[in-house]
């Protein structure tokens, strides 16, 4: 029974299907419905920085849930989803840093739960039960 309780393979399994496969439903509506791109690339205009960088959720919100889920390169993917997350709370989010919902959960709680899952994910990499452990 010890064993089962002090899984660490499987714990890191868990925490890459969530994380992964959360963050894919992103990706896969931005695919479905293009005109967020347009959004995107405004926001990155409205920072001073070039639009074509928009294309990069498509790294963050696609790919690297792909890397996670598989178990393949999972530290890089962690990362990537974090650094999507940073440029989200920084472009869309940034006025709500410490704002809380009417429930008085913070409003960024789910990107919070994706920056600091994609962070867990980068230090402890993808456990053995993965394509490629790491």
């Amino acid at each position: 029974m010890y064993k089962l309780m002090d899984n660490q393979a499987a714990g890191k399994l868990v925490l890459r299907l969530t994380l992964g496969s959360l963050m894919l439903f992103h990706g896969v509506a931005k695919v479905l419905h293009p005109g967020t791109l347009d959004f995107i690339s405004g926001s990155l205009a409205g920072a001073g920085l070039p639009g074509v960088l928009a294309y990069g959720v498509y790294v963050g919100e696609i790919i690297a849930p792909l890397m996670i889920i598989l178990g393949v390169y999972s530290r890089i993917g962690g990362l990537l989803v974090a650094i999507n997350m940073v440029f989200a709370i920084l472009l869309v989010h940034s006025g709500d840093l410490f704002a809380l919902t009417e429930h008085g959960g913070l409003r960024l709680e789910l990107q919070a739960f994706y920056l600091f899952c994609g962070l867990a994910l980068m230090f402890l990499g993808s456990g053995r039960l993965a394509v490629k452990p790491d």
